[in-house]
């Protein structure tokens, strides 16, 4: 006869591999789901375009951000993050993100939205390469699993720029 540990050790270390393969199975699952996502960003004004005192440029947005990020979620989601960033070139970097605005989805029924908004975070330039600067304004999202990897992904929307003079 086995003693009590050895049947301890043994109910348990099977409990735990299938667990792990449940949770491997759910997680490679969430690769046949079928995503796709759509956004729209519009500026709808820009409130501010000024140059710091200390030489760095400064931009204030408002922003009509609406999407669509219902076909993100599956059983396996827990939440999505998702945010809105400025992107564009220097001649110093190739590429500038600046984060304008962001929110966590909690579930499917959040997910379709419209929100009208100034920019959240301050749009600054080290610097002062904003005047005329054309730029992208992209979607970010990071799903974020009950088990499993978390994946991101980006919609780009190109055509934004700024005026060639402070307002």
């Amino acid at each position: 006869m086995h003693s009590f540990g050895y049947r301890a050790n043994a109910l348990l270390t099977f409990s735990l591999t299938a667990l792990a393969f449940i949770c491997a199975i759910a997680s490679f699952s969430d690769n046949f789901s079928n995503q796709n996502p759509s956004a729209e960003i519009q500026i709808v004004n820009i409130n501010r375009f000024k140059k710091q005192s200390y030489g760095n440029d400064e931009v204030s947005l408002t922003l009509d951000i609406t999407a669509d990020l219902q076909s993100l979620f599956t059983w396996n989601t827990k939440q999505v993050f998702a945010f809105v960033a400025a992107e564009y070139e220097t001649p110093k970097n190739s590429l500038n993100q600046v984060s304008l605005w962001d929110a966590i989805i909690p579930d499917k029924e959040h997910a379709k939205f419209r929100v009208q908004t100034s920019n959240k975070y301050r749009f600054i330039d080290q610097g002062h390469n904003l005047r005329g600067k054309e730029f992208n304004l992209t979607l970010h999202w990071h799903v974020m699993p009950k088990t499993g990897k978390m994946f991101a992904d980006k919609i780009v929307m190109p055509g934004y720029s700024l005026p060639d003079a402070y307002k």
